[in-house]
């Protein structure tokens, strides 16, 4: 892996669509090595879509991003597999295996992508369970565990194989207050500590702001602010005041694109 820029991830350009509806429209943006960077937006304008083109799921219509200094929709499959295996993810939903217990969910990429002895894979296993606070709940099921739980046994299987990058996709959705201050303070704690690079993509502007070293606004498919978490708090941009203070009126409209109203409800 290329080790020479500052920044690990960096997207130019990068467009993209869903059949004839346009998601990215020239994104740009960089994600410097050993920080946390939140990528904030409402519902449906392309933060996830974002995460994908960087795992290589989706390929870009315009435009290229880079992970490491490859750019990610060149690679081949060989390569593609060998780059996603130096990365983790924690999924919207947690995506643990229901069928398997929390030791085995992280267990699962150590026994697939490493020829570790298994009472090796033990003990690494339990020191990711103890740095999420969960070791003594490792023969749980996924089933016994409640959502706050879930959510750090996914953060422990999002660190199993070291990865130089870690991708949240709405770390905080449905969190109770304490669970969500836990896992931002894990999310901090756990970069810091590990030495890796973090990408937070969420709505959540109270916790992020509190943990993240840098923000993107993304806003009709292109970064419309950007700035250190401690500035956007003040910043006068009318996107990012509405963002931060949850204000119903200002560029980001409530109602979903449409003809007017007295058209539609008119009676033929």
């Amino acid at each position: 892996m290329d080790q020479s820029s500052a920044n690990l991830v960096e997207i130019s350009d990068l467009h993209f669509a869903y059949g004839k509806r346009q998601i990215l429209n020239g994104i740009n943006l960089t994600i410097p090595r050993g920080k946390i960077v939140a990528i904030l937006g409402v519902s449906g304008c392309g933060k996830s879509t974002l995460l994908r083109h960087i795992g290589g799921q989706l390929r870009p219509a315009r435009g290229s991003v880079k992970v490491a200094g490859k750019v990610v929709h060149e690679l081949d499959s060989d390569d593609l597999y060998a780059l996603r295996r130096n990365m983790g993810m924690m999924f919207q939903v947690s995506g643990l295996f229901s069928d398997l217990s929390v030791f085995d969910n992280i267990a699962f990429p150590m026994r697939e992508h490493t020829d570790l002895p298994e009472e090796l894979i033990r003990d690494l296993v339990l020191m990711k369970l103890h740095s999420v606070g969960l070791r003594g709940a490792h023969a749980l099921m996924p089933s016994e565990l409640s959502g706050g739980m879930e959510r750090r046994v996914a953060l422990a299987r999002a660190i199993a194989l070291d990865p130089m990058l870690i991708m949240y996709d709405e770390p905080f959705a449905g969190l109770d207050p304490i669970s969500l201050n836990v896992i931002a303070n894990l999310i901090r704690r756990l970069n810091d500590a590990l030495g890796i690079t973090s990408v937070v993509v969420t709505y959540d502007m109270s916790e992020s702001l509190k943990v993240v070293d840098y923000v993107y606004f993304v806003h009709d498919g292109v970064v419309v602010a950007e700035g250190a978490a401690a500035e956007m708090l003040s910043s006068e941009n009318p996107f990012v005041h509405q963002f931060v203070h949850s204000q119903p009126d200002g560029p980001v409209a409530f109602q979903y694109p449409s003809r007017p109203y007295a058209e539609d409800m008119a009676i033929a």
